[in-house]
């Protein structure tokens, strides 16, 4: 009998997941869980009101890794395996030599035309080795999230910091910017907008406002021919992946969606708990950790996250 906790749309759901075994908590406690990713030998997420970075693995479980993040958000590992993490309250990204090393921080990017950037949300490297990042104004809107200021560059950009370090707007139209992912064969990049939420702790949406993910055609390092790929609700999509065939695993107010290609709806994975951000990892990599406010899940799934096809180019 399916558990109650998914919801299958397309017979190639049971495929993926295995619709007998529930999501399992494996870690509990926390404020506001977020961007999960498995570097190593183990799965990093942050607790991002607290300013925590937790870090757990099969034999440890959940062990604080960073007491101080800076109200880091989402994270992803370079062509090296190093953490490249997304600070709201340092309003920068960085890699993490070590990320339970506080002074183990190389800064990557904080600074565009001379002003400060937002508060950097999520990111994801390419096999070039350049790195794609969105800068929404969550870190900036409040305290709950960073620390409250005026945007200097007066917009909501996604970035590319280019491997000789050029940093460059590739998209400047977004209400929220948000999560962010390649397609396998990196000539698509997804970016969710998250416009709709109307505060930092979620007290409603506003549904007239954008709550979709878009998807542009990549060439050369730029963007082009913009189109919606799925529009979420209830909720918003926050952080999301996809998986080495293009199916995307995304966010939304009552947990994952798994998508087609096509953007059509092939099952969800209900949580009781706003939800984040997921990834793919674990021992073979088909593990799908997913944060949802105080709690992180795991769930066992037959695939692998489409960053794993990923190698420095030659």
């Amino acid at each position: 009998m399916t558990n109650p906790r998914y919801a299958p749309h397309d017979p190639r759901f049971a495929q993926f997941v295995d619709l007998d075994q529930a999501p399992r908590i494996i870690s509990s406690g926390h404020i506001w869980a977020e961007g999960p990713v498995w570097a190593g030998t183990h799965l990093y997420f942050n607790d991002v009101p607290s300013k925590r970075m937790w870090r757990w693995n099969e034999t440890d479980g959940s062990i604080v890794a960073l007491q101080n993040s800076e109200f880091a958000n989402g994270n992803t590992t370079d062509l090296d395996g190093y953490m490249i993490s997304c600070e709201h309250g340092g309003r920068r990204v960085v890699r993490r030599l070590d990320p339970t090393d506080p002074d183990s921080v190389q800064v990557l990017a904080e600074n565009f035309d001379g002003k400060r950037l937002n508060s950097p949300n999520d990111v994801v490297v390419a096999s070039d080795g350049s790195v794609w990042f969105t800068d929404p104004p969550y870190g900036i809107n409040s305290d709950v999230e960073g620390y409250p200021a005026e945007s200097e560059i007066g917009g909501n950009y996604v970035f590319r910091l280019s491997p000789d370090g050029a940093l460059t707007a590739v998209a400047t139209d977004f209400d929220k910017p948000n999560g962010l992912a390649f397609s396998p064969d990196e000539s698509l990049l997804y970016i969710a907008d998250s416009g709709a939420i109307k505060g930092a702790s979620f007290p409603g949406f506003d549904y007239k406002l954008p709550h979709h993910i878009r998807v542009f055609d990549v060439k050369d390092g730029t963007l082009t021919n913009s189109r919606i790929f799925a529009v979420i609700e209830p909720g918003v999509p926050d952080g999301f992946r996809v998986d080495t065939e293009g199916y995307v695993w995304t966010s939304a107010l009552d947990g994952i969606r798994c998508l087609d290609r096509a953007g059509e709806l092939i099952g969800k994975i209900l949580l009781p708990e706003p939800t984040s951000n997921c990834c793919f990892g674990g021992p073979d990599g088909t593990d799908l950790f997913i944060t949802s406010s105080s709690h992180v899940y795991r769930v066992k799934t037959t695939r692998r996250g489409a960053e794993s096809l990923r190698s420095k180019a030659k």
